[in-house]
């Protein structure tokens, strides 16, 4: 069946959001850095706040709801993977579930497995207070895409590191680990005592032809050693309305959750449990098209950044709508993206903020509309044409 993709909102719109992307920056800078998107609510999540702004409801998140219903029928739609409703908990985004759970599975000092070039929040997050300490363990590159390097990942856990966070679907490369990759990932951490913390939250943006794994579907080891969080904020855009859900497959990760703190979940929003219910339930057809289009995005980002920037090095990613760009052989230094944001009024996401890999490096949102993101690419394409260096001569 054919599926017309989703229309971004034009800029002149855009411009009167109040949210960081379109309040960080000055009205002459496009801005395509933070994950946030460019694209209309979808009508189902529409509805259903309108609703609840007419009959007063906002107050408290009820313990008893349907978020998990709604999240286990999207989950056996999406991704054919069935959950127990019983064992998912929410909390007001991932990120804050994600350090709930490092309390309660470390102690101060313990090291923790990442895998740069990863999501900066992934660093902060252990080095927080100096509870856990980051060990690093690059994603290895190839012709054809990133990987886990499960051998170094090992080697962390047998130096006793005692958890891992994973990216899944990674972020910024936008990888979609294989069901085999993560099956070993998962037996590796059993065989240390190691447990497997999973962000999923760019899962459900997963591109044509890509099958997406959730880590506790991965392996009966995943199951037991495993925790996963997500949100529809990402897919739906509803960052700022704050509600994640933790889940978990198995008796010993479900009893670490029920034991976090009550206010763990008291912290979710019920605009976004609303939203989010809706989304899971309803949002299917809008979703579709939203991929429609970020799949069209990813591929004319290729073709742009060929077409004008020369030596910019890109592969489109299987999920989301982040683009991990290399740009060293232009000679722009460590961090390319501040020469951009002020000389082509573009602003992209810092590469080094996503570890020593990042150097060189930006990260693009493309989930935006084709014109806007033509437009910034060609602002960067015009960098090249000014400067006197050739590509690959140092600044």
């Amino acid at each position: 069946m054919s599926i017309t993709p989703l229309d971004a909102l034009p800029l002149e719109r855009l411009r009167q959001r109040s949210s960081a992307k379109w309040r960080t920056y000055p009205e002459d800078v496009l801005p395509l850095f933070v994950a946030e998107a460019d694209f209309p609510l979808a009508p189902p999540i529409s509805a259903a706040l309108h609703a609840a702004v007419d009959r007063g409801d906002t107050g408290y998140v009820a313990p008893r709801n349907r978020v998990a219903g709604a999240f286990a029928g999207f989950a056996e739609r999406r991704y054919g993977w069935t959950i127990d409703p019983s064992r998912l908990r929410t909390t007001c985004d991932v990120m804050m579930g994600i350090s709930e759970l490092l309390r309660a599975l470390t102690e101060p000092g313990d090291r923790v497995v990442v895998t740069p070039p990863v999501y900066p929040p992934f660093f902060a997050v252990n080095e927080h207070e100096s509870r856990t300490v980051a060990e690093r363990v690059p994603l290895i590159a190839g012709e054809h895409g990133w990987r886990l390097d499960l051998e170094g990942i090992d080697a962390a856990f047998a130096r006793g590191a005692k958890a891992m966070l994973l990216c899944n679907p990674h972020n910024p490369t936008g990888t979609v680990h294989s069901r085999e990759t993560l099956a070993e990932l998962a037996r590796i951490a059993q065989r240390h005592g190691a447990w497997i913390i999973s962000d999923e939250i760019h899962a459900p943006m997963t591109m044509p032809g890509v099958t997406f794994t959730p880590f506790l579907n991965a392996a009966p080891e995943a199951a037991e050693i495993g925790f996963a969080l997500t949100s529809a904020s990402k897919a739906f855009n509803l960052a700022g309305l704050k509600c994640a859900l933790i889940l978990t497959a198995s008796e010993e990760p479900a009893r670490i959750v029920r034991s976090l703190p009550h206010e763990v979940e008291w912290r979710t929003s019920l605009f976004g449990l609303i939203a989010t219910i809706a989304a899971f339930d309803d949002g299917d057809v809008w979703l579709d098209a939203l991929i429609a289009r970020l799949d069209l995005n990813r591929r004319l980002l290729h073709e742009l950044l060929a077409e004008h920037v020369p030596g910019a090095r890109y592969l489109p990613g299987e999920a989301g709508y982040l683009g991990w760009v290399d740009l060293s052989a232009l000679g722009w230094g460590d961090d390319p993206a501040v020469k951009i944001r002020r000389e082509a009024r573009v602003a992209l996401h810092l590469g080094p903020l996503f570890g020593e890999e990042g150097r060189g490096h930006v990260r693009i949102n493309y989930g935006t509309g084709p014109e806007i993101l033509t437009e910034a690419v060609t602002r960067i394409g015009a960098l090249v044409g000014s400067d006197p260096r050739t590509p690959g001569e140092s600044k």
